[in-house]
């Protein structure tokens, strides 16, 4: 029997897509490997928390509606949230069923192949991210046995490692995180600090977001910034929303104990190897959260608002001499915690799409094969894109295309605004 649509992944891109088709009454599955919120539930660890406030929850047709709009969910209400919002409108999802093969049928449409057996479909919307395989690098490999290695994903709580130290290699959001996480339970951290940059929590009156939000930020489509497709790539600036939300000062941790060193560059002999670029990574994170503070200021002299004055960010902890190596042993390290992001894993995927990275290219979610379709990917299209922001703005414009049935590449081009490719 062929299907109309299937949407493979039931994570939150999955279920906004299918909340957009059944509202059009386009029949369609949703193939979920897993369990509905797996990746909240299973694969971040218990202190988490959103680093975005609540207020941009805009799944849609379910915005958040809770009493602390200016807040930050922890894990177990974003999987409620999750939840909730299937309950809401009841998909036809199917949990424990894994797509292992998308190809091109040639009869036309697609022919998948699931752990529940064989099926077709007219078009696909691959709803499953771009998160799938951690980027932890091979020379992990020799560490001793003894030594505890995990993942951004499998770590849970520091009461979960053994004694000892715990190195945390990489500073996006996770790391940083994680280093904190550890650092406030009274664990000695030793954190590799790479060049991911920062932003303040608050500044003169309100978070950060808000006022990137007045200036128009997230509705910025990718081909309109600065950085065109490179910025899918930069890591986004490091921040919390625990405990009420505020800034990650590395520095501020380095002068309360944590050891910082430079990028983690290789292991030989029981000894990590660090590059000398501490200092220009901690300065060019400063500095990126001055840049957005010039930005707000901009924005209040230029509007007249009313917002109280605030001094800058002073440095309050300076690097010394680089630090070259730290000998495991001597060092008291028993737990090493990858934090160096994700790559993407699409191998089930048989259809010309993807870049030579492996990742999908595409204009606003439509690739080059006519009924394939992505969508949840960070910055697709804009940075909301794959956050519970900017995804309505996606799946209402590939639910739209869908409904048209448009099957080949004039028909598409013609069914949609122009937009830049991207990849």
């Amino acid at each position: 029997m062929k299907r109309p649509v299937v949407v493979v992944g039931g994570g939150q891109a999955g279920l906004s897509m299918s909340y957009c088709l059944k509202r059009r009454d386009i029949e369609h599955l949703v193939f979920e490997r897993r369990r509905l919120a797996h990746e909240w539930r299973e694969a971040r660890w218990d202190s988490f928390c959103l680093v975005t406030p609540n207020w941009q929850c805009q799944l849609p047709g379910f915005p958040y509606t809770g009493d602390d709009p200016d807040g930050f969910m922890r894990r177990d209400e974003i999987v409620a949230y999750i939840e909730g919002y299937a309950a809401s409108f009841g998909p036809p999802l199917l949990e424990g069923a894994a797509v292992t093969e998308l190809r091109r049928d040639p009869d036309g449409g697609f022919a998948l192949e699931t752990s529940t057996g064989s099926l077709s479909a007219d078009q696909v919307v691959i709803a499953t991210g771009g998160y799938h395989v951690a980027r932890i690098p091979r020379f992990a490999e020799r560490l001793a046995p003894a030594i505890v290695q995990l993942g951004s994903s499998q770590y849970r709580n520091p009461d979960a490692l053994p004694d000892g130290d715990v190195l945390v290699v990489g500073t996006g959001q996770s790391g940083c995180q994680i280093a904190e996480d550890l650092h406030l339970a009274g664990r000695r951290v030793h954190l590799c600090v790479g060049g991911a940059t920062r932003t303040a929590r608050f500044y003169r009156g309100r978070d950060v977001v808000a006022w990137l939000d007045d200036l128009g930020y997230y509705d910025l489509p990718v081909h309109e910034h600065k950085l065109g497709q490179g910025v899918r790539a930069k890591a986004n600036q490091y921040v919390t929303g625990r405990d009420g939300g505020r800034d990650i000062d590395l520095r501020r941790f380095a002068l309360e104990g944590m050891r910082l060193y430079g990028r983690l560059t290789g292991l030989r002999d029981g000894t990590f190897t660090f590059s000398a670029d501490l200092q220009s990574n901690l300065d060019a994170a400063d500095a990126s959260a001055e840049a957005i503070k010039d930005t707000i200021d901009e924005h209040i002299a230029r509007n007249g608002i009313d917002a109280p004055p605030e001094e800058r960010y002073t440095p309050v902890w300076q690097p010394g001499e680089p630090v070259a190596e730290l000998d495991i042993e001597a060092t008291g390290v028993t737990s090493v915690v990858w934090c160096m992001g994700f790559g993407p894993d699409y191998g089930w995927v048989q259809a010309p799409i993807f870049d030579g990275r492996g990742r999908p290219c595409h204009d606003r979610g439509v690739t080059d094969v006519p009924g394939l379709y992505v969508v949840g990917l960070p910055w697709l299209y804009t940075w909301g894109s794959g956050r519970f922001s900017g995804i309505a703005r996606d799946v209402e414009y590939l639910a739209e295309l869908i409904e048209l049935g448009t099957s080949s590449p004039g028909s598409r081009e013609a069914a949609r605004p122009a937009a830049d490719v991207v990849g």
